[in-house]
């Protein structure tokens, strides 16, 4: 199995940067994509980003071009650098995983990291 853990969370003033950080553990190379989730209070789960295994990235319309996802392959941990934050960002940041086990695909969770932007 494949455990995910976030980090980089926190409170920031509108206009600044956050890196948010997912390290993988397990069963690494049975991973076929990792990406991030959001989700506000009072909304549902929001896709924003995704890395697959040859590197091609995609990002939320609304998102992009604040956004850069990328991955150290050596630390197991994929990362998303937001820029430009608002106000509207603040939400639980979860990090996922398409796992390849037992001939099927499965979606792993991190546990979610808090990203509060003030005005």
């Amino acid at each position: 199995q494949v455990q995910l853990v976030e980090s980089g969370g926190g409170l920031v003033q509108a206009g600044g940067s956050l890196r948010l950080s997912c390290g993988a553990s397990g069963s690494i190379f049975s991973i076929n994509v990792m990406g991030w989730y959001r989700q506000a209070p009072g909304s549902q789960r929001e896709w924003v980003a995704s890395i697959t295994r040859d590197n091609s990235t995609n990002y939320a319309d609304s998102l992009l071009g604040r956004l850069t996802i990328s991955r150290d392959n050596a630390k197991n941990t994929v990362y998303l650098q937001m820029n430009s934050l608002k106000p509207e960002d603040t939400a639980v940041y979860y990090c996922y995983a398409r796992v390849a086990w037992a001939s099927s695909l499965y979606t792993t969770w991190g546990q979610g990291t808090q990203v509060t932007v003030s005005s």
